[in-house]
């Protein structure tokens, strides 16, 4: 989670370095590592790639894997327990051997694809072995490769960028503006003060927070490139960002569903994942984000409640609030207590947020596997104690999909609210 990488995670861009049998894990790491024992919380997240085509064979995923993630070393390391009491502090243990044959399992038997996800990503990764596993599945009109991985191993950003290695002639990652000479590399302290300050008692409880249960439902809708793009161009004042439209959407969703109450105070908030990785770390895999709180406007017309959260996120410098919070965090000490147990359960309370609303894009063109091609990605993330939904949207190339993962008590929200989120960004220029 810091902004420089440190030694070990300079080897998992694919850089050589020297490195201890085993090490102290990073702070963001150790935190999503030790957030798996919570009640029913799985820390398994994933990325689920459809295609139109003929699927691979098994041995040549495999062979695939091996020669375009052999050079990730992050993809060896082993999740370390802590050896004694509550306080001790986990570690990463390197493997010897990069083996995809031990996370790319024989292909499951014919079921719907979205049944399927929801119980490969409620299924917990063993602590033996590198803990992430890469799926091949039967799909209506092609297949899907389902990419899962324990948080602590991979952020959302990570996913893509495995993705895009492993597809053939993948486009490459637009370039970073570079930083103009004199401006400061770090984060100002305006910034700092604005991110502590997201940690205040501020959002308002949703009525279907509560204990999360040990299964999963996932539920998708698509918006096609020129419904998003034509969205975008909703704002008289200009082109909204795509993930503003989500926001804005995500927010018309939950209104029009019956569960944000009628009392404007406290507001809904979002929990919005940023990437923190700097201008050369594009490739960079591991944990590399911090969450800013966005706040979810729901009265008013479509067109008013993405103005609203277009005006916050360009007004709110999100991407320097997150670099904040992501160099407080990576400077605490390396050592648990009740303080920070605390601390780390109302980060991902109903206090601190309504909702995970996260948005990434490919930032790619047309890929493909071989004669498949790829038409769409879903982002799965994991579900927070107390929060048993969560909205995504990924964007690819043609296309957009809006993602409901939820507990099994409240699946029957999962196709609703995709289908509204879809309808809301349709609203945006009907």
């Amino acid at each position: 989670m810091t902004p420089h990488p440190s030694l070990p995670e300079l080897a998992s861009s694919g850089r050589t370095a020297e490195r201890p049998a085993a090490f102290a894990m990073p702070p963001l790491d150790a935190w999503l590592y030790r957030h798996q024992s919570s009640g029913s919380v799985c820390m398994t997240a994933g990325i689920l790639a459809r295609f139109e085509g003929p699927a691979p064979s098994l041995p040549h995923l495999r062979e695939l894997v091996r020669r375009r993630w052999g050079s990730h070393e992050r993809l060896r390391w082993t999740p370390g327990a802590p050896a004694t009491g509550s306080g001790a502090w986990p570690h990463w243990t390197p493997g010897p051997e990069f083996d995809p044959g031990q996370h790319i399992p024989d292909s499951p038997s014919p079921a719907a694809l979205e049944a399927r996800t929801a119980q490969l990503l409620a299924h917990p990764l063993g602590p033996a072995r590198p803990p992430w596993q890469l799926h091949l599945l039967p799909a209506d009109d092609g297949f899907a490769l389902l990419l899962r991985a324990h948080h602590a191993l991979l952020d959302g950003v990570s996913f893509v960028t495995l993705l895009r290695e492993l597809l053939d002639a993948p486009a490459a990652v637009p370039g970073q503006r570079a930083r103009p000479a004199g401006q400061p590399a770090g984060p100002p302290r305006l910034a700092l003060a604005r991110a502590l300050a997201d940690l205040l008692p501020r959002a308002r409880p949703l009525p279907f927070h509560g204990p999360v249960d040990s299964r999963r439902a996932v539920a998708w809708s698509r918006v096609s490139a020129a419904e998003l793009s034509a969205a975008r161009e909703a704002l008289p004042s200009g082109r909204a960002s795509a993930n503003a439209v989500f926001l804005a959407a995500a927010a018309g969703a939950l209104r029009s569903a019956g569960v944000t109450g009628r009392l404007p105070l406290p507001g809904l908030c979002a929990m919005v994942p940023v990437d923190v990785r700097a201008d050369d770390e594009g490739a960079v895999l591991g944990n590399r984000y911090a969450a800013v709180r966005v706040p979810l406007p729901t009265g008013g017309c479509p067109q008013r409640r993405l103005a609203a959260v277009d005006g916050f996120t360009r007004r709110a410098a999100l991407k320097q609030r997150a670099r904040a919070q992501a160099l407080f965090v990576s400077s605490r000490p390396r050592r648990y207590g009740l303080m920070s147990e605390v601390l780390g359960r109302y980060a991902d309370s109903p206090l601190y947020s309504s909702l995970l609303c996260s948005s990434m894009a490919t930032h790619a063109g047309p890929l493909a596997l071989g004669a498949a091609r790829l038409t769409g990605i879903a982002a799965l993330p994991p579900l927070s104690p107390g929060h048993p939904v969560a909205m995504t949207m990924a964007v690819h190339d043609t296309s957009a999909t809006v993602t409901v993962t939820t507990d099994h008590a409240h699946r029957h929200l999962g196709a609703r609210l995709s289908t509204l989120v879809r309808e809301e960004i349709r609203a945006l220029f009907v």
